[in-house]
């Protein structure tokens, strides 16, 4: 019994004490792991896929993904300088890539900032606002610490009781976050086993990069429009959104277009 009421007390104690809250959000998420022990093998992770990949630089589709880039990372950092947070990103350190591969149409980004394009996507994103629309998702990804989420959530079914009483007791050492992890957490891989999750961060990411990109300046009316071209693109092969890890193109359009109004007001702001 005491077995027993010992194990009821550590899982209440998980539930309960490793949450934090997502900025503008205010969900509540599961953060077993700090992002100083995330976010170095994030970005060594990532260099290792650009070491693997060829970056484009030079053109103008590399500028472009660049440029916007910068643009909505420095109206993210205005907006928590707003808000007395500016702490919140202190350990972020952005980089933006374009990846030459055509046959990939996407995008993601590794905790802590680092995004990679596809050039595969970049037709359809069309111009700078179609990329806006994707680079706004993807740091939304960043910024609402997703990665950490979905690594929490990994490493915690992985390693069982044992990691989360290492992590309960402050204690630095168990078992290392396997590369695997690390790229799920970038939503660079899927995993049948959180595929609510999964979808409930990519809405989120939606609500979120809707009010980045406005923040930055762009109109978020290109959104939908965006995703309504990707719909297209897909040739109606999309999986029923019950078994996708992301939600069907007609949820998303549906739910960017209810979340218009607060990111129109982000937008006039901004102008």
């Amino acid at each position: 019994m005491r077995n027993i009421f010992s194990l009821l007390l550590l899982a209440l104690t998980f539930v309960f004490v490793k949450c934090s809250s997502v900025p503008l959000s205010d969900r509540s998420q599961l953060a077993l792991i700090n992002n100083d022990k995330i976010f170095p093998m994030s970005y060594e992770q990532y260099e290792q896929v650009k070491k693997e990949s060829k970056i484009i630089t030079g053109t103008e589709d590399a500028r472009t993904v660049k440029r916007v880039g910068t643009r909505i990372q420095r109206a993210v950092e205005q907006y928590f300088a707003d808000q007395g947070q500016s702490s919140y990103l202190n350990d972020y350190q952005w980089e933006f890539n374009l990846i030459d591969n055509d046959s990939t149409v996407n995008a993601w980004c590794m905790p802590g900032g680092k995004v990679a394009f596809y050039t595969g996507i970049m037709p359809i994103c069309q111009d700078e606002l179609g990329v806006a629309v994707v680079m706004g998702h993807e740091i939304a990804h960043a910024i609402a610490n997703h990665g950490r989420e979905r690594i929490s959530q990994q490493y915690a079914a992985q390693f069982g009781l044992s990691a989360v009483s290492i992590i309960l007791t402050g204690g630095s050492g168990g078992p290392s976050i396997p590369t695997e992890i690390i790229m799920q957490g970038a939503g660079a891989a899927t995993s049948l086993g959180i595929l609510a999750f999964s979808r409930k961060h990519e809405s989120e990411a939606d609500k979120l990069g809707l009010y980045f990109m406005a923040m930055a300046g762009y109109n978020p009316e290109e959104a939908p429009k965006f995703w309504e071209r990707m719909a297209a693109n897909s040739g109606g092969e999309a999986p029923p959104e019950f078994v996708s890890t992301h939600p069907s193109h007609d949820t998303r359009i549906a739910d960017l277009k209810a979340n218009m109004p607060k990111a129109m007001e982000y937008y006039r702001k901004s102008q």
